[in-house]
């Protein structure tokens, strides 16, 4: 069935392929999105035109934090509303924490407010695994203790409960997704894989905060995609969080290692001192997701690496 959908946050990373992938199954977009500078817009840009390219794709430029301008855009006509607008990055939330609890709480409350009076289906919510932070045990599974370590994680703790309280108080369909360090094409410049890939290709020095042994579950985003299809008239989710992981970790000095090999890059490392508000493990357990809604992680982190670097070059 063809539905009409909104993606906030539309002209980013995650957003610009959920909303490509949902425009070339059919439906009806609306990509609503402010374009923030917080890195290039030219690049946002470029993720826009490939998404309205895709098939019935309109957008429009508007703020998440203007609760009016979400009651006029989320309106009667819309069936299902994919929430990844965000001020994304743990290290910019412990300098400002004002931003991202403005983004990502208030304008979540403000998506839900409008959602709940167009009496839309269902609000997928992207969360993040920064809500857990401090590890009492790996892997984290969904009733792990959320003890956030990043004013960032803290604002998308807050965030998903919003989601369940709109879900158990008011009766609006509901889910939050926690992301595990997603990467791939058109992924943001300021992220771990796309600055060492960038340097590599250089053989320039690439600097690691730490000793690099710290792990991460990173997500290739063709997954991170098909959870997201997953959910449309789905029920069995309604006011849950599920994990969106890929089940294995790798150290940073590991990732370098595979990526020095991928591109035959001759970069030298070097080692810093740790950054405040970043988490030292993640690994996801995806069996919830898996149960519920036939979640497969299918992207090792070597093929998904290859194909990234493909893209960059």
């Amino acid at each position: 069935m063809i539905s009409k959908i909104i993606v906030t946050g539309g002209a980013g990373f995650i957003g610009s392929h959920i909303a490509e992938k949902l425009a070339k199954d059919g439906h009806e977009i609306v990509i609503v999105d402010n374009l923030d500078p917080y890195y290039s817009v030219e690049l946002k840009k470029r993720n826009l035109d490939i998404a309205l390219n895709s098939g019935d794709v309109t957008f429009v430029n508007a703020d998440i934090t203007h609760l009016e301008s979400m009651k006029q855009i989320i309106d009667s006509t819309v069936d299902y509303v994919y929430h990844e607008a965000a001020q994304a990055g743990v290290r910019i939330s412990v300098e400002d924490p004002f931003k991202p609890n403005n983004i990502n709480v208030v304008g979540t409350l403000n998506v839900l407010k409008a959602s709940l009076e167009a009496d839309v289906k269902k609000v997928i919510n992207a969360s993040s695994s920064s809500v857990y932070g401090k590890v009492s045990y790996l892997p984290f599974d969904e009733k792990h203790p959320t003890e956030p370590v990043s004013p960032y994680g803290v604002s998308k703790l807050a965030a998903e409960h919003y989601c369940r309280v709109f879900y158990e108080v008011y009766g609006l369909p509901t889910t939050s997704l926690r992301y595990f360090t997603v990467y791939g094409p058109r992924m943001r410049p300021d992220l771990a894989i796309s600055i060492f890939t960038k340097k590599m290709l250089a053989n320039e020095p690439i600097t690691v905060y730490g000793d690099g042994e710290q792990t991460r579950d990173f997500t290739y985003i063709d997954d991170v995609v098909e959870a997201n299809i997953k959910l449309l008239n789905c029920k069995v989710t309604d006011g849950k969080v599920l994990n969106i992981g890929s089940g294995n970790r790798i150290s940073v000095n590991d990732l370098i290692i595979t990526l020095k090999y991928i591109i035959e890059s001759k970069s030298a490392v070097e080692y810093t001192v740790s950054q405040k508000g970043d988490a030292e493990n993640t690994l996801s357990d995806v069996s919830r997701a898996q149960k519920l809604i036939q979640y497969e992680p299918s992207i090792s982190i070597e093929k998904g690496l290859k194909k990234f670097v493909e893209w960059f070059a």
